[in-house]
């Protein structure tokens, strides 16, 4: 079997401003004893200071100063917890429309997504727009939690009304039926999150955490092909390894074991791995995710941004890129834009050419865009200025995803992945 961590699930919430994201994951902290005494207690007090009479769980999660005062999720928050069936690494990402972007950031490495409606209102232009993000980054697992149904009275008709509008969303983005559940939740008062609430007799579902616990961990990576971008050329030229030489990295995807076959790109140069090593010794195999040292039976000239890959299942070399962006700036991008390209860890010089498209989250349609503003989702091709092993996103993320990047300033203009868009639009 691969070398993998113990079962974890990497999971993200989003929603609208004030659906209770932070408060439910709050919840799950405080109900399954994932927080210390000290935490509880500057909640607490915390609490006092604003007047409530209850301990407000948001502020086990925001942990920015500014955060606090508003009572707004303003950067993705990380939490890590576990029970005994699972451990969980948690994004609690912002709910207004200008931080979209962080929503990107933490939906990006995601197996499962939580987004949170408010059962007053159902599904929003929010909403959507989250689950188009979601969908866009093939987040393998959805989860609507219809949080505040304390506050509809319960009722079935309520949950049952929105759990089809979303039903109908998810199937317009392409989720299978059995990838997507939908749960009924107060994370104030705690109905479903933790344990079963007897206020939802009409629920016979899981609770968020029992789904959370028991959803199959699918991660695309482990199954996709070797990727391993080169970070880091060891030499060490001691006398006891004179002519050592490895190649250090992060297998992004695949697996990686001695005598496998591979390719160096973009160079094209071909070799066998004769060694998988890491600072606690030599592995029979190592897995998505795991940092190691490469060992080559050839003296090649390989250079970070080098990518080492499976020699039977190469990725495409090309410097003609058609793309899905998420635009993060508020400068907006246009046509003939200079810009340069993040992909693994090579970086490159790169030219905006057509701007095909942009996807309007609301109605699901595509129109052709002058420009694409921030926040906006399009279809965007590019020319690089050195060619790169390129998957789509659709195949592997580690070699199907990039970054745009401001040369002046350094700041992150875009999220992209390489294809064109995953969402089955009703009029595609």
């Amino acid at each position: 079997m691969p070398d993998t961590p113990k079962d974890l699930l990497r999971f993200a919430t989003a929603g609208s401003v004030d659906d209770g994201k932070s408060t439910l994951v709050g919840r799950l902290l405080y109900d399954t004893k994932s927080v210390l005494a000290d935490q509880i207690e500057a909640v607490q007090r915390a609490s006092v200071d604003k007047g409530l009479s209850t301990p407000d769980l948001s502020l086990l999660v925001d942990g920015l100063r500014a955060e606090r005062e508003q009572g707004i999720t303003i950067d993705v928050a990380y939490r890590y917890f576990g029970t005994p069936k699972r451990e969980f690494v948690l994004a609690d990402t912002p709910g207004h429309v200008q931080y979209t972007r962080n929503t990107v950031t933490g939906a990006s490495t995601a197996e499962l997504a939580v987004l949170l409606v408010d059962a007053r209102y159902g599904v929003v232009e929010q909403t959507r727009r989250h689950a188009a993000v979601i969908a866009l980054l093939r987040v393998p697992q959805l989860v609507l939690a219809v949080n505040k149904i304390d506050l509809v009275g319960y009722d079935e008709a309520v949950f049952t009304a929105i759990a089809k509008d979303f039903n109908g969303l998810t199937t317009a983005l392409g989720y299978p039926a059995d990838r997507v559940v939908t749960i009924p939740v107060s994370a104030l008062v705690g109905d479903n999150v933790v344990e079963a609430s007897a206020n939802t007799p009409w629920y016979s579902g899981p609770t968020l955490l029992e789904h959370l616990e028991s959803v199959p961990v699918v991660s695309p990576d482990l199954d996709a092909p070797l990727r391993i971008p080169v970070q880091y050329v060891i030499r060490p030229r001691t006398a006891e390894h004179p002519d050592y030489r490895g190649y250090a990295g992060q297998v992004a995807a695949g697996v990686v074991r001695p005598g496998q076959e591979v390719l160096v790109l973009p160079e094209g140069l071909r070799s066998t791995v004769t060694a998988v090593e890491t600072a606690d010794g030599q592995l029979t195999e190592a897995g998505a995710g795991r940092s190691v040292t490469v060992l080559l039976a050839d003296d090649l000239d390989v250079a970070r941004g080098s990518v080492i890959v499976d020699a039977a299942q190469p990725p495409r070399v090309t410097d003609q890129l058609e793309t899905t962006v998420c635009w993060l700036s508020e400068q907006p991008l246009r046509p003939g834009a200079r810009l340069l390209l993040k992909h693994g860890t090579r970086v490159t010089q790169a030219i905006i050419g057509t701007l095909h498209d942009r996807l309007d989250t609301d109605t699901l349609t595509l129109s052709v865009p002058e420009r694409l503003e921030i926040n906006d989702i399009g279809r965007v091709s590019i020319r690089t200025a050195d060619p790169l092993p390129v998957d789509d996103y659709a195949v592997s993320r580690a070699t199907g995803a990039f970054l745009l990047i401001d040369p002046a300033t350094g700041n992150t203009l875009a999220a992209g992945l390489v294809g064109s868009p995953l969402v089955p639009l009703p009029n595609s």
